[in-house]
């Protein structure tokens, strides 16, 4: 039986990009659909397209209106997003070390109250996941990850902090994810990695892609610290697993 995709929307941004809207909602089936369209306009593309930029429920399309024209691109766009998502694609798994609690995971204890629970059993809930890559963004390297056990969903913090600690594993609504760089953010801190996702001098320096898939395994604060120098010096910490 051949399923039915619903059209997305298709919307001008400003004189030389489109959005195409997949969902209004945070929703993997959505976020399959924009990295499947951005792997057909890598593979195949389309003449004036100069770039792509995927999120999690829409892929926003810039192009040169002095080579195709909003209308013609708008067509192309919507013909090649209903296009069958594949049913198999090969993605890259890794494995994430990661220091839960205590300095490093500030907000772990607070977690496990609101949740009625223990740290220890946020932890394992937490590493028990199996989650997927839906988007990078917000700064370089932030991995926004879908694929969070219902059980863990918790609204953001209502004071959001000006600045958390670079390599940060924090949730946050029904997402997880990783922080690369220091910066604010409102999300509940649950522990950090030394993985870097964004390192500017090393080869390669994004380290996680769309659709890559990801699991977290716990460490103790001394390996944690022995892990960090090493991906300081450009290591790749993560570990590449067989597929």
């Amino acid at each position: 039986m051949v399923e039915t995709l619903s059209a997305p929307r298709i919307l001008p941004s400003g004189d030389s990009a489109i959005t195409v809207e997949f969902s209004r909602d945070i929703d993997d089936g959505a976020n399959k659909r924009v990295l499947a369209l951005d792997r057909t306009l890598a593979n195949e593309p389309v003449p004036g397209v100069t770039e792509t930029v995927p999120t999690y429920r829409s892929l926003l399309v810039h192009y040169d209106p002095l080579l195709v024209d909003f209308d013609t691109l708008r067509e192309k766009l919507l013909a090649l997003a209903n296009l069958p998502v594949p049913p198999t694609i090969k993605t890259r798994r890794w494995r994430i070390p990661v220091v839960y609690g205590g300095e490093h995971g500030i907000d772990l204890e607070d977690v496990a109250k609101t949740l009625k629970t223990t740290s220890d059993d946020i932890v394992e809930r937490h590493v028990r996941g199996d989650y997927r890559v839906a988007m990078i963004g917000f700064t370089p390297g932030w991995s926004y990850l879908s694929g969070l056990d219902n059980s863990l969903h918790m609204p953001r913090r209502q004071n959001p902090r000006l600045l958390t600690p670079a390599g940060t594993i924090s949730i946050g609504g029904v997402q997880t994810g990783v922080q690369c760089l220091a910066g604010p953010s409102g999300w509940h801190l649950l522990g950090r990695t030394a993985v870097r996702t964004y390192q500017l001098h090393r080869d390669p320096i994004f380290l996680l892609e769309p659709g890559d898939h990801v699991t977290f395994s716990p460490v103790d604060a001394k390996t944690f610290a022995e892990q960090d120098r090493a991906a300081e010096g450009g290591e790749i910490v993560a570990e590449l697993m067989a597929a």
